[in-house]
């Protein structure tokens, strides 16, 4: 395509199109683009909705026409009320958002008269800057050329101007304050300049090289994407076809030597001659697939353990579907870790084991052992917990999916299909972190026209659970809205009511400093409740990354202190930065409970045979292709 040249005033250059040739390239593209969406209605129409019967060619009309009549239920977050409370109040100080408004209408002055300077050929220093860790502006362009960089810091201003003001509300209510912030921050997000092909340079400049074949790809994506969400938008985060559980992820050799309705328990291969006599059991979380720990034998914790020589045994929990709709958080600590420990007696002829917890699979551990502390089940030697809240008084910004009216609207939900779609979860952690899961996915899937890069961890991500409503309703209820498990005889598991102080277990505790999801000073707390001896550890980064960090990477930091102050600021002020993974802490400390040497134990030596290769079956179930 020809082009032509326009200079801006700036450094860089906009290069304009041969108006005929784009115009010839448009048509092309409506007409392909015609064609793509042709293609995919038609297939909608044959392809199974629900995988058991043929959709309805109106079928993507379907969500609409189904809204339920009474409005309050189109109104699935519970915002009307939140940003109706909200506006009353800052109406109710017409000073304070005066005074918002001059400043920003002086911000905007200086933004005009510094470009102006720029558009002149003069140096001017901005009036504001994205943050470091903001990469929607990282493309050249958006500070060499003045429009662009124009386009960039008006919307900084104004994104700047509608927080402030929000955050500024006085007389909210603590959870009603949280919920107007969040949703806030999402709509100032998605109205970013990088998400709209006339304001993103990167995505115009594609355009005019390309002729537009990138909005086409786009296009292609998109519908691809639909489809592969069976009419849902599930944003493709990786390239799919590069990963395999089992081929190239997930690969540390093992066995399935148990299983029930709810989980596989898979025994691993030594990978020394000799073993710690106590073996290893790791409880993930069923929110997630337990191979976060086991990506690829660079970054495999298990593997990693299982060199350290001990005998790793981990759960895979089943993908439910409604057959098991009745499932709770009772039966998940039976059928999960009850029935682990023994199975593992029979594979090793060893009752004690020591146990390792990821997240809600901590909060269940912890559950646990205040359930056999009841009954004087000792069996759990030493536990460590990773990244695990049992108190639920802050939870961060995941409290604004936890109120009345959206646990009533998701329960409906729930008992209408028998299970809480896996996408629903996903889409929930993922607006957590809307620039970096969301946005930046669909300016290089459908306005650049890219194909995602191969990435495991998010392969892994994008791999979601369905949960159980019996369960998942009980988790929700008593842990997050009503904090429960922290109250002595809060909760009752097997007719036992649970009190989480008579837990004497030794203890090791590693949280991460950027967690989203499991605030680290909320997971602090549990230092102060369990009653023997515990080491409490952050580690740098956030959820994932923070615990899957080897050595080897040599990434990331972590932080010590022996000693356990009630407050978590006061135990960060006293801490030691420490280079490197955490990881030989933990193998340090657990050596003490893991017992001497034995032979080394091979998957199918004890009692139970080997049902399959790891990493079984269940794991392999997926809620989208």
């Amino acid at each position: 395509m020809a082009k032509d040249t326009a200079k801006d005033g700036s450094n860089g250059e906009v290069r304009l199109p041969d108006p005929v040739e784009m115009t010839l390239a448009m048509n092309r593209i409506a007409e392909q683009a015609q064609r793509l969406v042709a293609d995919f209605v038609a297939r909608q129409a044959q392809t199974p909705a629900d995988g058991t019967a043929a959709a309805d060619p109106m079928s993507i009309a379907a969500p609409f026409s189904s809204l339920p009549a009474n409005l309050s239920n189109l109104d699935p977050f519970n915002l009307g009320g939140a940003f109706m409370e909200m506006t009353a109040r800052l109406m109710a100080d017409p000073n304070r958002l005066i005074e918002a408004q001059l400043g920003l209408w002086q911000d905007y002055l200086a933004l005009w008269q510094r470009t102006a300077q720029r558009l002149m050929g003069e140096e001017a220093e901005p009036v504001i800057s994205p943050a470091k860790e903001d990469k929607r502006f990282k493309d050249k362009s958006w500070e060499e050329s003045a429009v662009f960089d124009f386009i960039k810091q008006s919307y900084l201003l104004t994104a700047k101007y509608v927080q402030t003001a929000v955050r500024g509300v006085e007389g909210l209510e603590g959870k009603t304050a949280k919920k107007v912030d969040f949703f806030t921050r999402q709509f100032v997000d998605a109205l970013s300049p990088s998400n709209f092909p006339l304001t993103n340079p990167e995505v115009l400049r594609v355009t005019l090289e390309t002729g537009g074949d990138n909005l086409l790809k786009g296009l292609e994506n998109l519908l691809s994407d639909l489809e592969r969400g069976r009419g849902q938008l599930a944003i493709s985060m990786t390239d799919y076809a590069a990963f395999e559980v089992g081929r190239n992820i997930a690969v540390t050799p093992g066995k399935v030597v148990f299983q029930n309705e709810l989980m596989q328990l898979i025994q691993y291969a030594p990978l020394t001659e000799t073993v710690h006599k106590t073996p290893l059991l790791i409880i993930p979380p069923w929110i997630n697939k337990f191979y976060i720990l086991d990506l690829k034998p660079a970054n495999s914790l298990i593997r990693w353990l299982t060199e350290q020589g001990y005998t790793v045994f981990v759960i895979s929990w089943v993908n439910p579907n409604e057959k098991l709709a009745a499932k709770d958080f009772e039966d998940y600590m039976v059928e999960g870790p009850l029935a682990a420990l023994d199975a593992i007696k029979d594979a090793t002829g060893e009752e004690g084991v020591n146990a390792i917890g990821y997240c809600i699979g901590g909060t269940l551990l912890s559950g646990t052992l205040a359930y056999m502390a009841a009954k004087k089940d000792a069996r759990i030697k030493s536990a460590m917990y990773l990244v695990t809240l049992t108190d639920f008084t802050d939870v961060g910004e995941l409290s604004v999916f936890i109120d009345e009216e959206q646990l009533g609207a998701l329960e409906s939900r729930m008992k209408s299909r028998g299970y809480l779609d896996g996408q629903s979860m996903a889409t929930t952690f993922n607006m957590l972190r809307s620039n970096d899961l969301i946005w930046s996915f669909v300016v290089n899937n459908y306005l650049l026209g890219k194909d995602p890069f191969p990435f495991d961890l998010l392969y892994w991500n994008s791999d979601s659970t369905r949960m159980p409503p019996a369960m998942h309703s009980f988790y929700l209820r008593n842990m997050y809205q009503k904090n429960l498990l922290v109250r002595p005889g809060g909760i009752t598991l097997k007719g036992v009511p649970i009190d989480l102080r008579t837990i004497k277990t030794p203890t090791f505790m590693l949280s991460t400093r950027e967690d989203h999801i499991a605030p680290w000073k909320s997971t602090y707390a549990a230092t102060q409740l369990y009653g023997g001896p515990v080491k409490f550890v952050l580690a740098a980064s956030g959820h994932i990354a923070g615990v899957v960090n080897p050595p080897a990477a040599n990434k990331y930091s972590h932080f010590l202190n022996d000693a356990l102050p009630a407050s978590a600021d006061d135990w960060l002020a006293g801490t030691t930065q420490v280079p490197g993974s955490w990881w030989p802490v933990y193998a340090d400390w657990l050596k003490q409970y893991a017992g001497p040497q034995v032979p080394a134990r091979t998957p199918g030596d004890g009692k139970l045979k080997p049902i399959e290769d790891a990493p079984g079956s269940y794991v392999k179930v997926r809620v989208v292709e």
